[in-house]
């Protein structure tokens, strides 16, 4: 979509156009995707991009991907050993 300001460049839209695309190809698109956003709410637009095309296939790659994007993982301190 043309002036989408969550997916100005149309990759996401795009990844849920190529057939049999694995998850690390996804992965790869929507980092290519988040550092070309031009606003910093990538939840935000994670979420609204899954919903999107949630009537899309269901068990696309992108929509894990989408999901993992709205949870990312915490990361804990380590702990040095003295």
């Amino acid at each position: 979509m043309k002036d989408d300001r969550h997916d100005p460049r149309g990759l996401i839209a795009s990844a849920f156009e190529i057939e049999g695309i694995s998850l690390e190809e996804c992965r790869t698109i929507f980092l290519d995707w988040a550092i070309s956003v031009p606003h910093h709410d990538l939840k935000a637009s994670a979420a609204f991009l899954a919903e999107r095309f949630a009537d899309r296939d269901k068990d696309h790659p992108m929509q894990s991907v989408l999901a993992e994007a709205q949870h990312p993982p915490r990361t804990g301190r380590r702990r040095r050993k003295h």
